[in-house]
């Protein structure tokens, strides 16, 4: 199975350059001028950027994870639309027996046939979070860091967990997971910057969200965003959709952090892709209306803004030229993870890529080498590229 990119701009890790990219087995198997061989791709006036990496998807297209973990696959297959390549099922906040249904939901693999974003493993945000962090958890459902609860937490199946390290029992819990390679997560806490000291040396290396469910920036207590912000030895997402954060905000994030510690995310609910209703998150009821995501308490609950239009909101809030916004979009996010064979255009690495036209549309995505996505094409059937 070949294919070939070309007429593009690629932006490669040595910067951007006009090249075809080839493709074999999946891989990108060499990126230059007048490659040939097998299915081509015309990128002609387009940038070609590694495909984006998602690491907090709620759900999307009517479908909620955390209530209906099976829909991963169907959510998956539709987020190449909007260039995303490869993503983290997010679950929120729930009953235990939910999420090992996630689990094995992910374990199992996708179904036959199954064409669309990879899943990188399982991003759990809760029920360890502090309850006047919740946003729009579900109070029921928070619970006390427990060693018995995390037995079965660790990769490829869970990849991430968001924990408030303050809470008591948090230390034994954040060091066990750490340790087994999942990446924890600082978020919906309350946490001072004592104790945040000591959760980074318990083995937290990321922060969920920036600035939301988290205690703010102020001169006499940093609380966790300014801890966040001051340190660059820990990663953090970021929201970009035009409600969770000013764009000042933004400016704010990028300038202390720049793109090689800040992870675009869109923590996408059920409401992505679909028009103004009525919608759940994790059992939680949320309107969307214009686009915004809110429980019936006014809270905040997770986004309905694609992640093809968190980049262009993220360009122009901060000014960053498109190859800066590519590594918030992908690259950062593959290391975070530690995964080192995506979020790079270079030779070897995994074939997900995104195709840019001029006004930041995506006009295709690429999957494993296969073309998942092609704008007017959506009939086509790509999956034996």
């Amino acid at each position: 199975m070949s294919l070939v990119i070309g007429g593009g701009r690629v932006v490669t890790p040595q910067g951007t350059i006009e090249a075809d990219i080839h493709v074999a087995d999946g891989r990108i198997a060499g990126i230059g001028t007048s490659l040939r061989g097998g299915e081509a791709l015309d990128a002609s006036g387009c940038t070609v950027v590694p495909g984006f990496i998602d690491l907090q998807v709620n759900g999307g297209f009517g479908h909620d994870f955390t209530s209906q973990p099976r829909s991963i696959w169907d959510v998956g297959a539709r987020l190449p639309e909007h260039g995303v390549t490869s993503f983290m099922p997010t679950i929120v906040s729930a009953e235990r027996r939910r999420i090992d249904e996630a689990i094995s939901v992910v374990a199992a693999g996708p179904p036959a046939g199954y064409h669309g974003a990879g899943v990188l493993g399982l991003h759990i945000e809760g029920p360890f979070l502090a309850a006047d962090r919740r946003g729009a958890h579900r109070q029921d459902h928070l619970a006390a860091p427990d060693l018995d609860t995390v037995a079965d937490w660790r990769p490829p199946g869970v990849r991430m967990v968001t924990i408030a390290p303050e809470l008591p029992g948090a230390e034994g819990v954040v060091r066990e997971l750490a340790g087994r390679g999942v990446v924890v997560a600082a978020g919906h806490s309350s946490a001072g910057w004592e104790t945040l000291e000591q959760a980074k040396g318990w083995g937290v290396t990321h922060g969920t969200h920036l600035f939301n469910a988290m205690s703010g920036v102020s001169h006499r207590h940093p609380g966790l965003a300014g801890f966040l912000l001051a340190d660059p030895d820990l990663t953090c997402g970021i929201i970009v959709d035009g409600w969770h954060l000013h764009p000042g905000a933004v400016r704010l994030a990028w300038r202390a952090k720049g793109p090689g510690e800040i992870a675009l995310v869109t923590d996408s609910m059920a409401g992505l892709g679909m028009a103004d209703g009525r919608y759940s998150l994790g059992g939680v009821t949320v309107d969307v209306t214009s686009g915004v995501a809110r429980t019936t308490e006014g809270r905040l609950a997770g986004g309905a803004a694609s992640f093809d239009t968190a980049l262009r909101l993220l360009i122009e809030a901060t000014g960053c030229r498109l190859e800066e916004a590519a590594l918030a979009a992908a690259t950062t996010a593959a290391t975070i993870i530690g995964d080192h064979e995506r979020g790079r255009l270079l030779e070897g690495a995994i074939a997900d890529l995104t195709v840019l036209d001029g006004d930041l549309a995506v006009a295709a995505t690429v999957v494993g080498g296969s073309v998942a996505h092609e704008r007017g094409h959506e009939g086509r059937d790509h999956g034996d590229a």
